[in-house]
């Protein structure tokens, strides 16, 4: 038997204030809880202290913002799949914004190991009026130290229901999606960001999110390989390819800095643990 871990967590707003209760089962919980651009947006940091998840581990996030709480969530070091024997590692992500409730998921990439077995389920549920910026960025092996991602699957399933979904498969060993101007093209590293909203964003306020997070990828180290678009009336999409981790992250945060000001009308503050 692996690690089993639960972690929940409740944001409530009470005079202007995020505040912040956590209950956990397990490894999984809550490193520091911070305000460091005031009361209305709470900074939680999140750690795993075993280090990584391997075959047989589960462990679940379980969030609810209540109307008017603001939360920003992330981690302070990859998340690292290990490589498995043979049962599968499970992380599932489940969050549920009330009206008027703002969810930024913010977590640093994950690490898949050449011959891991992995599932990750992410599900956001967003009800009219509330809104979410979140990213999820994937590594696939470590080929700068020689262990390619030549084996092993990662099952990757995003949900926000009602308005998207999408469940990929990515396995090692299949070459024509690993390596094929169609699939991964050689990129060890993959990513996606959204912009969600409960309500349709409207045609000039999409135009003008999406106008700049083009500018923005056009100016990166990433212009070729990375592209954004709106499948739905309420929600931006953001996809991006590399062969190294920093490039693909230093885009994403750029564009979330840009999607929070013309959003939102907040100024980007970005969590201390990542220029740790």
């Amino acid at each position: 038997m692996g690690w089993q871990g639960h972690l929940q967590l409740d944001y409530s707003s009470k005079a202007g204030r995020t505040i912040a209760l956590d209950r956990h089962h397990g490894p999984q919980r809550v490193l520091q809880r911070l305000y460091p651009e005031g009361d209305a947006v709470c900074h939680h940091v999140l750690v795993h202290p075993p280090g990584g998840i391997v075959g047989g581990d589960v462990l679940e996030l379980d969030a609810t913002l209540a109307s008017g709480s603001h939360a920003l969530i992330t981690t302070p070091a990859a998340t690292r799949f290990y490589r498995s024997a043979g049962p599968l590692a499970v992380q599932q992500v489940q969050a549920s914004l009330a009206d008027g409730a703002r969810l930024e998921w913010l977590p640093q990439e994950s690490i898949a190991y050449r011959r891991c077995l992995v599932e990750n389920r992410l599900r956001f549920v967003i009800a009219p009026g509330a809104q979410m910026i979140g990213w999820d960025l994937l590594a696939l092996g470590l080929p700068a130290a020689g262990e390619p991602f030549d084996a092993g699957s990662f099952l990757q399933q995003l949900s926000l229901p009602g308005v998207w979904l999408e469940r990929g498969r990515i396995d090692g060993s299949d070459r024509l999606l690993m390596d094929s101007k169609l699939g991964l093209a050689g990129h060890s590293v993959t990513a996606t960001m959204w912009l969600a909203d409960g309500v349709p964003l409207g045609r000039e306020r999409t135009e003008q999110l999406i106008d700049s997070a083009r500018s923005l990828i056009e100016t990166s180290a990433l212009p070729t390989t990375a592209g954004v678009s709106a499948p739905d009336s309420s929600l931006l999409v953001l996809r991006a390819l590399g062969h190294r981790v920093e490039p693909v992250m230093a885009l994403l945060q750029s564009v979330w800095a840009s999607w929070r000001q013309l959003h939102w009308g907040l100024q980007a503050c970005p969590p201390r643990i990542w220029r740790t």
